[in-house]
């Protein structure tokens, strides 16, 4: 039975801030150079094998005489974030599950640690991480049904599977908060029942996480800390709000099971870093 604590995505991407800062400034940097070498950015893929090739310099192009200005490191962070938005809404109106959405933001996040959106086009990939997230996960839309209903060019999506796939390095399952939540939500039924709250608004609790979730989705957290931590995050924030249960004695006890040795206090602080991200 698969396990995120042998996955490929705790042993390869979870990340330190600094990592990501580094990878993101590479990238931008990189295709800075491009924009000047070659007056313009956009890098050519081999639809069959997922190959990138670096654009051939216009006739009269002077190298370092673009009169076209790269985007910032702050500007690319913007666009990331405003397609990953993008993600959401149309997995929204094809009304798929959160596991969907969660895998295709998460897609499209790893791929633009290796590249920057000025050298591959973020609405063209956003599109293929929703279509491969929908085969991965079992929920079959073809390329065709995807762009007609968003009215896009469906070949965009198939032109960009495999580079999309070599980036990801075929690492293609994903664990997300959602599921994380709905174990807790189970647990912390058993904790009301046992007289620590009112178990009846639970579902109150957890529909108030998964908006969290959704929140940092749009952030760094996804490649920072684990799906458990994001889970816990956002339920300890959503109690904070609702008032439903003691969630620190309720982390006392999932720490005496476990036979921890970190101060809630500490757990605490820690969780309550990942809602300022």
């Amino acid at each position: 039975m698969a396990d995120f604590r042998t996955s490929t995505q705790r042993e390869r991407w979870i990340f330190q801030s600094h990592d990501l800062m580094e990878r993101w400034a590479a990238a931008n940097q990189r295709a800075a150079q491009t924009l000047a070498q070659y007056g313009t950015t956009r890098l050519s893929v081999d639809l069959l094998d997922g190959s990138v090739s670096y654009p051939e310099p216009a006739p009269d192009h002077v190298e370092g005489s673009s009169g076209v200005k790269p985007l910032s490191y702050e500007e690319e962070q913007l666009t990331r974030v405003f397609y990953e938005q993008k993600i959401q809404e149309v997995c929204a109106a094809f009304k798929f599950p959160h596991k969907i959405q969660a895998t295709a933001i998460i897609y499209f996040k790893r791929f633009y640690l290796q590249w920057s959106v000025m050298e591959h086009h973020p609405k063209h990939i956003m599109l293929t991480c929703v279509y491969a997230s929908c085969k991965v996960e079992e929920n079959h839309v073809s390329a065709e049904e995807l762009g007609k209903g968003i009215q896009q060019d469906h070949q965009i999506i198939l032109n960009n599977e495999m580079i999309l796939l070599k980036t990801l390095d075929f690492d293609l399952i994903v664990y997300a908060p959602y599921r994380s939540i709905e174990g807790f939500i189970d647990d912390l039924e058993d904790f009301c029942r046992a007289g620590n709250g009112p178990f009846q608004r639970l579902k109150e609790l957890r529909q108030a996480a998964i908006s969290r979730v959704d929140k940092m989705m749009l952030t760094d957290a996804p490649l920072l800390y684990t799906p458990g931590q994001l889970a816990l995050a956002a339920l300890h924030k959503s109690n904070d709000l609702l008032r439903v249960v003691n969630f620190e004695r309720y982390l006392e006890t999932i720490f005496s099971r476990q036979h921890s040795d970190c101060p809630v206090e500490q757990f605490v602080q820690s969780i309550n870093t990942i809602n300022y991200l």
